[in-house]
C-alpha cells in the first residue's frame, strides 16, 4: 500500500480508551518499541476487519492488556494534520467504565505491546504523555462528560468545545516517563521498532472521510442534491446526499473541507455550526453487505456538520456546479427518506435530533447510533 492516497483523501485512523480509577487517576502504559514517546494510554491503530473504530478500542484492549473492557460514550475524535513526515490521522477516544481489582489483578499484558503501567494523576499525565496526544487527553479530562463527545483539530477545541474549553490554553511542558512515577523504566536492551517510520506507515491501511452539511428552511424541509450519475455499481440511478464531499485529508480538517464543500457546490459563504454527527460506514473487509451500492473496500467516515436555516435570498443565489450536481430540492422529512439509502436517512434523521439536544456529535455506524446511549428498541 502506498503511504499516502494518490488524491490526498486518505487518513490513518486509531482508537484510545480512557480509564479512571475511584480516585480519578488515569491508566498509562509504556510502549517498549517507542524510544522517543514510550507513555501512552491503551488503544492502537483500525484494522479493515474492525466494524467501527469502538470495535478497534475492544480489540486493542484485548490485545494489549488481556481483557475485554466495558466501553461507556466517546469521549472526544481528533483529526490530526500530523507534521515531521507523520500522516494526517482521526483518533476517537472512548471513556470505560471503571475497572474492578479483579479486572486489574487479570491484567496480561502483551510484552511485545506493553512494557508496563500505572495511573496517573492528571497533572502527571500530562507532563507524560507527548504533547499532542497530552492535549487530546486533557481536553477530554477538563470538559464535563455531559457535553462529549469532544471536537477538536490537532487536539485543539473547536466547534461546540470552544464553549467549554479555551481554543489555545496552556501547554503541559514534556517530561515524559520522568513524570510517570510507579511505570517500570526500560532497562537492559530495548527492543527495536518492528519496523522504520516510514515503513510503518506505508503499510497501515487508511479510511476515507466526508463532510456534509445539514441545511432546513423555516418549515423544517432538508436541502438535498442529486449527484450527476456515474457509471458504476448502481448505474444511472439518481442519487440524492446532503451537500458536501471528500476531505482532502493531507492539506484541510473536516470543518474546512465542509466549508469548501459549500462554496463549490452551493456558492454560499458559511461557517459550519456544531458537529451532529459521526457516521462511520465500515468496508467489506469488515461487513460484505456494509456498502452494497459502492462495493467500498475500506471504511468511510462521514462529519455532518450543521449549516443551519436557508433563506429565500440563500436559495435565489443557489448554483450548482455543472460537473458533479444536476439537482436540488427541499424535501420534508418524509420525502428525504423515500430519495436518500437507508443509511443516508438514518445518518440525516440523526443529525436532526441532535439538533435537538445539547452535547456533541453523536457516535453513529451506517447511520444508527452505538455505545451505552444509544436508542433502544
Amino acid at each position: 500500500m502506498e503511504s499516502v492516497g494518490v488524491d490526498g483523501r486518505e487518513v490513518l485512523a486509531a482508537a484510545g480508551v480512557l480509564f479512571q480509577d475511584a480516585a480519578g487517576h488515569l491508566l498509562v502504559v509504556r510502549l517498549p518499541y517507542d524510544r522517543k514517546h514510550p507513555v501512552a494510554i491503551p488503544g492502537g491503530g483500525w484494522e479493515p476487519e474492525d466494524r467501527s473504530p469502538r470495535e478497534t478500542a475492544l480489540r486493542e484492549i484485548r490485545e494489549e492488556l488481556g481483557f475485554t473492557p466495558r466501553l461507556g460514550p466517546l469521549a472526544g475524535v481528533d483529526w490530526a494534520l500530523l507534521r515531521d513526515g507523520d500522516r494526517p490521522i482521526v483518533v476517537y477516544l472512548y471513556w470505560a467504565e471503571p475497572l474492578t481489582a479483579e479486572q486489574v489483578a487479570a491484567f496480561r499484558p502483551d510484552p511485545a505491546e506493553v512494557g508496563g503501567w500505572t495511573w496517573l494523576t492528571a497533572e502527571q499525565a500530562g507532563h507524560a504523555l507527548p504533547p499532542r496526544l497530552s492535549r487530546r487527553v486533557t481536553a477530554c479530562l477538563l470538559a464535563p462528560r455531559e457535553a462529549g463527545p469532544l471536537e477538536l483539530e490537532d487536539s485543539r477545541p473547536v466547534g461546540h468545545t470552544l464553549d467549554l474549553l479555551p481554543a489555545d490554553g496552556p501547554v503541559p511542558e514534556y517530561a515524559g516517563p520522568t513524570a510517570a512515577p510507579g511505570l517500570t523504566p526500560t532497562v537492559g536492551e530495548r527492543p527495536d521498532p518492528p519496523m522504520d517510520r516510514e515503513t510503518y506507515y506505508a503499510t497501515r491501511p487508511r479510511i476515507r472521510t466526508k463532510a456534509r452539511a445539514l441545511f432546513t428552511d423555516a418549515d423544517g424541509r432538508v436541502l438535498l442534491v442529486r449527484l450527476r450519475p456515474w457509471d458504476g455499481p448502481r448505474g444511472l440511478v439518481p442519487h440524492w446526499t446532503l451537500p458536501g464531499g471528500g476531505v482532502e485529508a493531507d492539506r484541510e480538517m473536516p470543518r474546512a473541507a465542509a466549508r469548501r464543500e459549500i462554496r463549490e457546490e452551493l456558492g454560499w459563504e458559511v461557517e459550519p455550526g456544531p458537529l451532529l454527527a459521526l457516521d462511520w460506514q465500515p468496508g467489506t473487509a469488515a461487513d460484505l453487505e456494509a456498502d452494497p451500492a459502492t462495493g467500498r473496500d475500506t471504511a468511510l467516515l462521514v462529519y455532518v456538520f450543521d449549516g443551519g436555516a436557508v433563506t429565500e435570498r440563500m436559495l435565489d443565489s443557489l448554483v450548482l456546479p455543472e460537473d458533479e450536481l444536476v439537482e436540488w430540492r427541499l424535501c420534508a422529512p418524509d420525502e428525504a427518506r423515500t430519495l436518500l439509502t437507508g443509511p443516508s436517512w438514518d445518518r440525516t434523521a440523526a443529525a436532526l435530533a441532535a439538533r435537538e439536544r445539547p452535547g456533541g456529535p453523536v457516535e453513529l455506524v451506517r447511520g444508527r447510533a452505538v455505545g451505552p446511549d444509544r436508542p433502544r428498541g
